[in-house]
């Protein structure tokens, strides 16, 4: 029975986690256990005490375990990015390392400037002050003309205006300005305190692509108006027989060369005026007119071509006058240009509401836009023709001659433009010269 007793031993010593106290003198010798039969794999396996049962994991969900997965690596990848990044064998990355670069400056057009009485800029706006504070305009500078720079009237305390200057130090105020300023003086005694103006970039002279456009265009046209015009003197001559009788089967032909011709010459007109005064090289002629009866004449002529279509304008002119500073020839123009452009655009039976009323110092003219430009999304680049019409917007159409009398109309210092769905022609209106004061009432200036 002894053979047994170690497999005993061992099978208590596995099933007892925690290791044997150390013997002491008064411990028991261990009595043997003897088993009633073989030990099996099963009775090894189970636990010597009750122990409850652990529960299987449960299956998750592949899309959520996806969606985690995927969340657990977009935060990982944005702490990498965050994270400071530093080569291996570099010093670590210095606490305002990461900071963006600084904004560069907006290009500085203007400032208002102040100087002392000795003529160096004591006062400047804040964005600009760091820059020119503290620079000396008393001295003068090389290369400029005798008596006409800063200096020179800094010397006489003269008011400055137009005034070329050239600076010298940071890049953002480097290069030729120009100066308007005035000198001040104390009240109480009247001891000069210095300047206060205001610097502007100087302009330089640039080769202008509109200008070269227009210069091209006008060059191309002037090559063209010179077969047109010997076309049309030809066609002149057959049709009034100066050589000789001519059938009058040849004399329509002539005649209908003749009337092409001049429409051609008439559309090189308003494309050479067009391009003149897009470009600012034509100004209007200086005048005085009421716009006011023009545009009820025009709108009175305009009403018996429009009536045989059973088409009318509804005017209300409620302004009486309406003077412009402008020539009756300018204005009758552009008058004529946005009426007769609009009644060639409107269909049979259709009325056109039109309005004159005078705003301030403006008057304006409101006209419906007819259904035809209405459906323009440009009505200045749009092609709509008058169709059956004696009107005749002419051979562009009645986009190009809206643009026309835009650039009229600014050169008068006013604006065409459209507003919702009507036309909107906008001029200043001629405001009357104030009296001068009488030199009775006038103080005596000897006298102060």
């Amino acid at each position: 029975m002894h053979g047994p007793a170690p497999f005993t031993l061992r099978t208590a010593q596995a099933q007892s986690p925690d290791p044997a106290p150390p013997p002491t003198e008064a411990a028991e010798p261990t009595r043997p256990v003897e088993p009633e039969g073989p030990p099996v794999a099963s009775e090894l396996a189970e636990p010597v005490g009750p122990v409850d049962p652990v529960p299987a994991p449960a299956a998750q969900d592949p899309d959520k375990s996806d969606g985690i997965r995927a969340l657990v690596e977009r935060i990982e990848t944005f702490r990498k990015t965050r994270a400071p990044r530093t080569a291996p064998g570099d010093a670590p990355t210095l606490p305002m390392a990461e900071l963006e670069q600084p904004v560069a400056r907006k290009p500085i057009d203007s400032f208002n400037f102040g100087t002392n009485s000795e003529g160096r800029i004591d006062w400047a706006e804040p964005a600009i002050a760091p820059l020119v504070v503290g620079i000396d305009l008393s001295q003068r500078r090389a290369h400029a003309p005798l008596g006409g720079d800063f200096a020179a009237g800094f010397a006489n305390r003269q008011p400055l205006r137009d005034m070329p200057i050239t600076l010298r130090g940071a890049e953002a105020i480097e290069g030729d300005w120009i100066v308007d300023a005035a000198p001040r003086f104390t009240r109480g005694d009247g001891r000069f305190h210095g300047y206060v103006g205001r610097f502007r970039r100087a302009i330089a002279a640039v080769d202008d692509r509109a200008q070269r456009g227009a210069d091209r265009l006008r060059q191309l046209l002037h090559e063209l108006r010179t077969p047109v015009n010997a076309m049309q003197g030809y066609a002149e001559v057959i049709q009034q027989q100066v050589f000789g009788p001519t059938p009058h089967e040849y004399r329509a032909l002539a005649a209908s060369i003749a009337g092409d011709s001049a429409r051609i010459l008439a559309g090189f007109d308003e494309l050479d005026r067009l391009a003149r005064l897009e470009t600012g090289a034509l100004d209007l002629e200086a005048g005085e007119s009421d716009f006011a009866a023009i545009v009820r004449a025009q709108v009175d002529q305009l009403q018996s071509v429009l009536s045989p279509r059973v088409s009318r304008f509804e005017a209300e002119l409620a302004a009486d006058t309406a003077p412009l500073a402008l020539a009756r020839e300018e204005a009758e123009m552009l008058g004529w240009r946005v009426l007769a452009t609009m009644a060639g655009a409107t269909a049979a039976g259709e009325h056109v509401a039109l309005a004159m009323v005078q705003d301030g110092e403006q008057v304006a003219l409101r006209i419906a836009l007819p259904a035809k430009l209405a459906k323009a999304e440009d009505i200045f680049s749009s092609d709509v023709r008058a169709g059956g019409s004696t009107l005749s917007s002419g051979i562009f159409g009645a986009g190009f001659s809206l643009r026309l009398a835009r650039a009229e109309t600014r050169a008068a210092g006013g604006e065409l433009a459209r507003e919702g769905d009507a036309l909107v022609l906008s001029l200043p209106l001629l405001t009357a010269a104030e009296p001068l004061p009488s030199p009775v009432d006038a103080p005596d200036r000897a006298a102060g």
